[in-house]
């Protein structure tokens, strides 16, 4: 995976080491320096987050004075990735900061079953891990890339738009199980549903009208859901308009390939393709999609997939696995799904060795498509649709 920051062994000058232990009021820092053997930790207390900040960069500077460190002076700040985002990140970075935003998960703790943990220990071993993590052991630590405000922004808005679908969904099976409680499961809840509803022409199994509270209810429900609608029509418009030219160019040539729609191509490029992959090793691990093994004595077990990285993005991959063996049978990569699964296999088989099948598939799908975006390569034996404006013309 592409590194988050330069690696420097070497610094010119000092370097000052900070670990924040973050809080909703109470911020936790660690410091420490090459010239003092014991790391300080102090508390910034305030009531806004700008607040804080100010808290934080006055304790570091009132350090780099009271330590006497000679300019220029290398600071170096480490937080977990949590609720607070990258905000803290780029203000510290504006500052003159080197910032380092961890993966929580991959900070090494004891094994106990029982072991003590507070703030203060927790920003002890989070500038072990830092330290560690600067004199080149790669194992203490893995850095998260943080994407531009630009990019956030715009994968907000396609998380969002999915949001909204499955709220409608929601609202859409919810009046469809008040109507099984009056014995109308024949009824379909589209778009005319409410309309027909004040028109009083939604009635009981035998033919009188719906009860006036659960009537009541379902009014309402139907203007959440028309809310909702509403929205989704909304933002699929300024979606589309609002992104920048290389991720509408790539957006355009995944959906050139069959199978691929407007919305897979839209969120693959918002959530995967905004950051650059050196091989094919560091995209299948970036979605959790590679194999992760235990071997230890005479104890070998398949764990499965790792399931790190975006799980957004691992379930998509999924998703469009079984429609590029639905809409490229002919490709290379369907080939070597069939190839595997056969057509001798026990039903009570099949089903989970085809569910396995389908996420190497997801695993080499999303591969493929990297190097077509990056290289201009087209899968093997993939066949090429009509371009959604040409076929919008015409049509």
């Amino acid at each position: 995976m592409q590194t988050a920051h330069a690696f420097d062994s070497t610094p010119a000058g000092d370097l000052l080491t900070v670990s924040l232990e973050l809080a909703k009021r109470n911020w936790k820092l660690a410091l420490q320096c090459d010239k003092q053997p014991r790391p300080a930790v102090h508390c910034a207390r305030e009531e806004s987050p700008a607040a804080q900040i100010e808290a934080t960069v006055s304790l570091i500077e009132a350090k780099k004075r009271k330590w006497q460190l000679a300019e220029p002076v290398r600071v170096v700040v480490l937080y977990e990735a949590g609720q607070d985002g990258f905000w803290i990140y780029r203000a510290l970075e504006q500052r003159g900061y080197e910032v380092v935003v961890a993966d929580p998960a991959s900070i090494p703790v004891e094994r106990q079953a029982r072991r003590a943990k507070t703030d203060r220990l927790d920003a002890l071993r989070l500038l072990s891990c830092l330290r560690g993590w600067l004199r080149g052991e790669r194992d203490r630590l893995r850095a998260i890339r943080v994407p531009t405000p630009e990019a956030e922004a715009l994968r907000h808005m396609a998380r969002e738009r999915g949001q909204l679908q499955k709220e409608i969904g929601q609202h859409r099976d919810r009046i469809s199980k008040e109507l099984c409680t009056v014995g109308r499961s024949d009824i379909e809840v589209d778009a005319s549903f409410a309309q027909r509803l004040e028109q009083g022409q939604i009635k009981c199994h035998d033919g009188a009208p719906l009860p006036e509270p659960l009537l009541e209810r379902m009014r309402r429900e139907c203007e959440r859901l028309a809310l909702a609608r509403a929205q989704f029509r909304q933002l699929e418009t300024i979606l589309s308009k609002q992104l920048p030219e290389p991720v509408a160019q790539g957006v355009a040539a995944l959906q050139r390939l069959r199978g691929i729609g407007p919305v897979s191509a839209q969120r693959l490029m918002l959530e995967l393709f905004w950051r650059n992959f050196n091989n094919r090793r560091e995209v299948g691990s970036c979605v959790g999609l590679v194999p992760q093994p235990y071997d230890s004595g005479q104890s070998r077990v398949d764990q499965g997939i790792s399931k790190q990285g975006n799980r957004r993005v691992r379930a998509l991959l999924i998703e469009m696995a079984w429609l590029w063996l639905k809409h490229q049978p002919h490709s290379k990569l369907a080939h070597w799904y069939y190839d595997r699964i056969g057509t001798n296999v026990q039903p009570d088989r099949g089903k989970r060795l085809r569910r396995i099948a389908v996420v190497a598939v997801a695993r080499r799908l999303v591969i493929a498509l990297w190097r077509y975006l990056k290289d201009g390569v087209v899968p093997e034996g993939a066949t090429l649709g009509i371009e959604r404006g040409a076929r919008s013309r015409a049509a």
